[in-house]
This record gives structure tokens, C-alpha cells and sequence, in this order.
């Protein structure tokens, strides 16, 4: 009979962690934080390793005294092998100099032994022949990225690093790594100057009332970065078909009207411009999913699959409140609160920023002003809470009629504002508030830069 292979592990390391712990009661900051108790192979290592981090979070010296002492408090001495056992740990190793690379060969060991782990559970999933194919992907999945992201943990770094990081990769005289765009612009020239483009693991929320152009302005910025910058954008459209989300591109970017492209009836000049306007998309790297029914799980995993094959630059959401909850006997507020959380998470964990459109509550209808402010979000805390940057679009001309704005404007001051958006920053983590002015071409459902942009700004 075939002698059983051991999982990955390597007994001599163990040991030299242990002994390099013993012989210097400092040497356990250098190591705390990266490994854990069930990183080590052997029960007995593990239980030693446990007394000494018992010693240091009670601020007590780790020397071989204290931790048979620690051991024997626990009757755990004799499993052990007594005070013998620490005596050959200390005599394993000459110096601690080396405790951190001996920490990395025993993490290194548990993460390969977490992996044979993960396969085991990836190969029962497989076997259960569940009929939800894609959750049961979305699992596997999650299972082995919870092995990746317990092999890299944070800790606290010095700011002349953090500098050093910043200057090097980021910093205003950096120049990008190639293939990586720093940050992405939206296209629309003075919004990139408030917000100095989409920075990378932001979360954007753009909200509107219905017809008010959310995801135009969505697709018009996919499309911006896609085809000016090269960026990877992922479009997750859960109001529209990947068809209907053709149809407006082909639109805004031939200049044709879409509702001639969406009914197929258009000139033989038209057809021209859509064909010239196909080519310039399909080279554009933009992928689009229009699956109807997403979870906040169902849309990190295939983000995350995509991120690994492509490398995303920018995730759009459209819309927010059409995202499922997990089936939990939960308000949909609390719902909305865990999905813009994940989603906040997201663009941290792949360093992209996600741009979420967000529909707005009737409170807007109901008031004097019908400007939109923050607490008009729908569901509205925790995405005003989670959000680092929050835009609004608001239309004069979509609730005044020529009419209604002569009587309450000079006309040759303050002409109708017929197409003209009002993008409203009413939220911005890193930089100032402000209000912009955009065209808003409904005909091609696109919107555009106007000559004098900026109209108003304050620090916020």
C-alpha cells in the first residue's frame, strides 16, 4: 500500500520561529501580526505558539520560564514534551536575526496547505451538481480568493514609506507603469477638473430622477475612458439589455438619432455614420452583462474574473437599487447598505473605481426646489455614507416649460435652458463641491462639454 503523501509543511521552520521567540522576547513583533496559530503543521508548535502570543498580548517576556509556565497553567506541558521539548527549540537556532524569513517559509507552507484545502471543497461543490451553475462558480471562486487574500495582510507602514509609495507609483512627476492608467477621465472637461478624474478605488455614485440622463451620462463616460483612454471598462446594465445598450452607443457615438437606430429605419447617409461609429466601438475595450438579476456576490465574482484576464480599469453599475439582496429577512435599506458597502470594498480590493447610477426618491417631485440634495438618495444612508464622490444631474427645462421660466426669469439674462444639465457635485471625500453645466443632447441621448463650464465651486 502506497504510503500516504503529507500536506505541505516544513517542521525544521516551526522550530526556528519557536526557538528564534525564546531566545528573544522581542522577536515577536516582527512576526505576530503575519502568522497565525494555524499556520503552524504540528499540534505541538501550534500550542507553543499560541502561550507565546498569550504572553505578548499580556505584555509578559517570552523566555523558556515563562512560556512552560504559560504551557502548564494550561495542562499543556506534558502534551508538548515537558520542558525538554523548549530546551531543543532553543538549541534549534543561534540567533533570532532570522525569525521573519523562518515566518514566511511556515506561511508559505499553511497557504499551500489552505489551497489542497480549497480544492477539496471546490471538488465537493462539484460533485453536489448543484442547478445553479453560476453560484456554484461564484463560490468556487470566493473559495479560493479567501486562500489569496489571507496571504497578504495589511499592517501599519511609517509615512516616509507611504511617501516614498506615492512619489514612486502615483505622485504628479510619476510617470504611469505601463499598461496603467493613473486615474480615468469621464470626458467632460470641467468635471475632471473638480474631481481630477475617477480615482482608483472610489466609489461614484451618479443619481437622477427618471429621464433625467443617468445612464446616458454612465455610457457616455464608458465610453469616453474606453476609446480616449484605452481603459477596461465592465458594464453591469441590470435596466437594459446588452441590445438596447448598442443601440444608445451606436447612437451618441454616430450622431444619429436613437430612436431611428432602435427601429432599424434611417438614410443611407445614417447608415454610413453607424457603420463608421461600429467600427470606432468594437475596438473599444468594453465589456458589458446583462444578467437582470445580480447579487453584490454575483457581481464581484464576475468583476474579479474579468479583472484577472483584462485588468479593469472601471466598473459601471447601472443602477444601484435593481441590485439583489442575499435572501435574507432583511429591509430593503439594509439590503441597499450591504450592497454599497461590497461595492465600496470592490474598488478597494481591485484598486479600480466603480461608478454606481442611483435613482432618486419622489421627495424632489414634491418640493419648491426640485434640486436634488443628498438625502434624496433612495435607501439613501448608507449610499451618501459609502460613497466618496456623489453626483446629481438636474434639468431646468425638465420641470418648466418656456412659459413657467419667463415669468419667474429675465428671459435676455437668463435664457430657457433648454438641454442644459445642471451636474451637481453635492458629495466629494478628497476635493471641493460644486456645479457644473453640461449639454444634454436628447435626440442621441449624449452629453456634452459647453465653452464656460465651471459655473460655481466651494471647498467642501
Amino acid at each position: 500500500m502506497a504510503e500516504e503523501k503529507l500536506p505541505p509543511h516544513d517542521i525544521e521552520a516551526e522550530e526556528a520561529v519557536l526557538g528564534s521567540l525564546l531566545i528573544d522576547s522581542e522577536a515577536v513583533v516582527k512576526v505576530a501580526v503575519s502568522l497565525k496559530p494555524e499556520d503552524f503543521f504540528s499540534d505541538i508548535n501550534r500550542m507553543i505558539y499560541q502561550a507565546c502570543l498569550a504572553l505578548y498580548q499580556r505584555n509578559e517576556v517570552i523566555n523558556q520560564i515563562t512560556v512552560a509556565h504559560e504551557l502548564m497553567r494550561q495542562d499543556k506541558l506534558e502534551q508538548i514534551g515537558g520542558a525538554a521539548f523548549l530546551s531543543h527549540l532553543i538549541s534549534s537556532v543561534p540567533t533570532s536575526l532570522h525569525v521573519e524569513y523562518y515566518a514566511q517559509i511556515v506561511s508559505n507552507a499553511a497557504v499551500m496547505r489552505r489551497l489542497i484545502v480549497a480544492a477539496e471543497q471546490i471538488k465537493t461543490l462539484g460533485y453536489e451538481a448543484s442547478p445553479d451553475v453560476e453560484a456554484s462558480l461564484n463560490k468556487a471562486e470566493d473559495i479560493l480568493f479567501q486562500v489569496r487574500m489571507r496571504r497578504e495582510p495589511r499592517d501599519f507602514v511609517p509615512i516616509r514609506e507611504a511617501l516614498g509609495q506615492y512619489f514612486e507609483e502615483a505622485g504628479p512627476s510619476a510617470a504611469p507603469r505601463e499598461g496603467e492608467i493613473p486615474h480615468i477621465l469621464t470626458g467632460f472637461t470641467a468635471l475632471d477638473e473638480f474631481l481630477g478624474g475617477l480615482q482608483r478605488s472610489d466609489l461614484i455614485v451618479v443619481a437622477a430622477r427618471p429621464s433625467l440622463g443617468k445612464t446616458s451620462m454612465a455610457l457616455n463616460i464608458a465610453r469616453n475612458a474606453a476609446i480616449n483612454q484605452k481603459a477596461c471598462v465592465a458594464l453591469c446594465s441590470l435596466e437594459m439589455s446588452r441590445e438596447a445598450v448598442v443601440q444608445r452607443l451606436l447612437a451618441s457615438e454616430a450622431g444619429v438619432d436613437s430612436k431611428k437606430v432602435r427601429m432599424g429605419r434611417f438614410s443611407e447617409k445614417d447608415e454610413v455614420k453607424i457603420m463608421e461609429a461600429s467600427g470606432i466601438l468594437s475596438e473599444a475595450p468594453i465589456y458589458v452583462d446583462d444578467s437582470p438579476q445580480l447579487r453584490a456576490l454575483d457581481i464581484r465574482s464576475k468583476v474579479r474574473r474579468l479583472h484577472f484576464e483584462r485588468k479593469i480599469d472601471l466598473i459601471i453599475i447601472d443602477y444601484l437599487q435593481l441590485v439583489q439582496g442575499d435572501g435574507k429577512n432583511e429591509t430593503r435599506v439594509q439590503e441597499i447598505s450591504k450592497i454599497t458597502r461590497a461595492l465600496k470594498t470592490l474598488a478597494r480590493e481591485l484598486n479600480v473605481p466603480i461608478l454606481a447610477v442611483s435613482q432618486l426618491s419622489r421627495a424632489v417631485e414634491w418640493r419648491a426646489s426640485h434640486v436634488p440634495q443628498l438625502a434624496d438618495l433612495r435607501e439613501s444612508g448608507s449610499i451618501e455614507q459609502d460613497a466618496d464622490v456623489v453626483l446629481f444631474i438636474y434639468r431646468d427645462d425638465m420641470y418648466f416649460s418656456p412659459e413657467e421660466w419667463g415669468k419667474l426669469h429675465d428671459i435676455e439674462k437668463e435664457p430657457y435652458p433648454r438641454g442644459i444639465a445642471d451636474i451637481i457635485i453635492a458629495k466629494h471625500r478628497n476635493g471641493p463641491l460644486g456645479q457644473i453645466k453640461l449639454r444634454f443632447l436628447s435626440r442621441i441621448a449624449k452629453f456634452d462639454n459647453l465653452e464656460a463650464e465651471t459655473i460655481s465651486a466651494s471647498q467642501g
